[in-house]
């Protein structure tokens, strides 16, 4: 479904804006905790998610990578994130290897990404039920399927009003049309 939503007959996605809320939180993964890297615009569009195994420069810059990647996403003009260590490390290389504008700047502060832990919460309420996930492929695909399903449910869909159920069924079933 998520690749769906981003690829398909035109990008259903809207734009998002320059300014990135980026931030991660734990998740259990067959009994032991991974990483889930999420990253918001200022307006709480969902860019992109990431689950990993560590939390280091290297699965950040992946993350900034895949989040880059997408067609609904601009070069950000401000990256804000929590006061987590690997961040300025990640943004240093990716300005210097040129993969990032260079006049991208980080803020690291403490209050501006509550946005996206805000949405933690709703992940959490989520995952909570089922005590974890069995394997780390089932986590990513039923994370991906929370996380779209999100961003139908917040309006970032083009035609797709965040308060209209059936327009959001009706958009659904034309997403599976073509497998069934």
């Amino acid at each position: 479904m998520r690749r769906r939503l981003r690829a398909g007959p035109g990008p259903h996605l809207r734009l998002s804006n320059g300014s990135q809320r980026v931030d991660e939180t734990y998740v259990r993964v067959k009994g032991r905790w991974m990483y889930l890297y999420r990253a918001e615009d200022s307006r709480g569009q969902t860019i992109d998610f990431l689950l990993s195994a560590k939390r280091d420069a290297n699965a950040a810059k992946r993350f900034f990578r895949k989040a880059l990647e997408q067609l609904h996403t601009v070069n950000p003009r401000t990256i804000t994130v929590y006061k987590n260590p690997p961040y300025p490390c990640a943004i240093t290389e990716m300005k210097e290897d040129g993969e990032l504008w260079r006049r991208s700047q980080l803020r690291q502060c403490k209050f501006l990404d509550n946005i996206v832990e805000q949405e933690h919460r709703r992940v959490k309420r989520l995952v909570r039920p089922g005590l974890g996930f069995g394997g780390f492929h089932t986590a990513r695909r039923t994370l991906a399927g929370y996380e779209a399903m999100a961003m139908i449910r917040k309006g970032q869909m083009r035609k797709v009003g965040g308060r209209d159920m059936r327009t959001q069924a009706t958009f659904v079933a034309e997403l599976f049309q073509g497998t069934a």
